[in-house]
Order: C-alpha cells, then structure tokens, then sequence
C-alpha cells in the first residue's frame, strides 16, 4: 500500500482525486470527518459530494474532547461557559482554521451549553493546523479548545491541558473529565471525529468485500488496537449502511448548525 499525503482545502483535494479515480480498488480514500461532513455542511461549493463514494467501512471514532490550559481558573464546562456569558467577546477558542472541525465544534459545543449565539459571544481564532490551535492554549493566547481527543492526548498526559469534557457517551481512556451524557447533552456524541475507507462511486462489490476483510484483520489487531487506544480512539468497524447512516446524521446535524448561525463558507 503506497500511502499520498495530498493535502489541500481541508481534505477536498483529496478527495476529488479519488473521486474521479477508475473504481477498482487500487485508489481508495481515507475519509475523515473534515472531508464528508464539516465540509459537505460548511462550504457552499464543493467539487463532491457523499453520494460521489462508495464507503467500505468507518473503523475509528476519535471523540472531541474540550480543554483549557492546565493552570487556568476555569475547572470545568460550567465555569467555561458563565465566564462567556458574563464577558461576552472576551473568552476565546482556537481552531485549524475557518470551515475546520474544531472550528464548528467550539461553536457547537457552546450553543449546547446555553450560549445562544457563540459566533458572537465568543472569540474564534482560526490557525494553521491543530497543532498549532493546541499550542496557543499552552501559549495562553486562546482560552479553550474542543479538538479530536488523540491531538490532546499528549498535552492531557503531561499535566499541560485540562480536559472539561469528552463528548462520548463513554469515557475517554486517559481523559479524567466527565462524558457528554454526564452533563446531559447528548446531541454532542455526534461531535465526534472520525476515519473510514471509500472508494469511488461504482466499486464493485466483490472488490469492496475484499477491503472489507482488510479492515476487520486491521481493527482485530493488537497492537493496532493498543496504539489507537492510547492515543484517544475508539475503534470499532461499521458495516457499510452504518457508516453511511452515522456520516449522513453527523452531516445533517452539522448542516443545522451552521445554517441557524450563519457559518456557511462562500466560494
């Protein structure tokens, strides 16, 4: 397997190369959650859309967890959100830039938690790459982040970032902050990143049968399992219909959401 790293408008350009590959096989995607649902809801012109793929399965769910610097006053989502709603455009969170997941989620999460209109009342500061959205919470020039939870699981473990929540239903190994379903907001265990294989529309099914099989050796593996788990994910493999009804729901949500506060991106 000969593995192309091509980068380019959050996961589009990649995604158009596949799409409009020969459907054998030999050109399969890994989707992400920033390429088939923050994008498809985000972006009013896309160069794809979900039905443009064939998905063989969705095989890790990397939840989002929200945190704050380390030594910060805020202690949990409840101090989190008084102090936006007390300083409205004073509190801030970070992203990997415009139309990004952690973009759409620190928006999400604070309309969940009562804040009626977060593009406003909070402070969004777009940066290149969640690396970089994770160090300006170290650097203290953003207040909160809501991220996947394998880009915080480092800072988490060296006593550097607080996490507040997950937004699983389950907890989070490593993450001593209480689950979505602890606070009562369960529309949040759809805010969850994720990864799964597709191929172009038109695969054929004996072809994807055997990427399926691929896939259930993968995530059956030790070791594979050790090293995602340690790193925040959950891997569990959905069969074709569950992935495309979990990745259509998510995309609806998401859609909502950026329709009711104006966060659709142009061009």
């Amino acid at each position: 397997i000969l593995m192309v790293n091509r980068t380019g408008a959050g996961g589009a350009t990649g995604s158009v190369s596949v799409k409009n590959a020969k459907p054998d096989g030999y050109t399969m995607l890994f989707a992400r959650v920033g390429s088939h649902s923050v994008n498809p809801a985000m972006k009013a012109t896309l160069p794809y859309t979900l039905d443009d793929f064939r998905f063989v399965g969705v095989y890790e769910i990397n939840p989002v967890a929200c945190a704050v610097k380390a030594d910060s006053d805020i202690k949990s989502m409840a101090d989190l959100v008084a102090q936006v709603q007390a300083n409205p455009g004073k509190v801030s969170y970070s992203s990997a830039g415009v139309g990004s997941l952690l973009h759409l989620a620190g928006a999400m999460v604070l309309r969940e938690f009562g804040v009626e209109n977060p593009m406003k009342d909070a402070i969004h500061i777009p940066l290149k790459g969640g690396g970089a959205a994770a160090t300006a919470i170290l650097a203290g020039t953003s207040t909160f982040i809501c991220t996947n939870s394998s880009a915080l699981a480092s800072f988490v473990k060296n006593k550097q970032l607080r996490p507040l929540m997950v937004t699983t239903a389950e907890p989070v190994v490593g993450f001593d902050a209480p689950t979505a379903a602890d606070l009562g907001k369960p529309n949040l265990h759809k805010l969850v990143g994720w990864t799964g294989i597709a191929g172009p529309k038109g695969l054929p099914d004996d072809v994807a049968a055997k990427w399926r099989d691929y896939m259930a050796q993968a995530t059956a593996d030790q070791g594979f399992l050790d090293k995602m788990t340690a790193r925040g994910s959950v891997i569990r493999l959905m069969n074709p219909e569950e992935s495309e009804a979990f990745i259509l729901d998510q995309y609806t949500i998401f859609r909502k959401l950026v329709d009711d506060l104006g966060m659709r991106i142009k061009g």
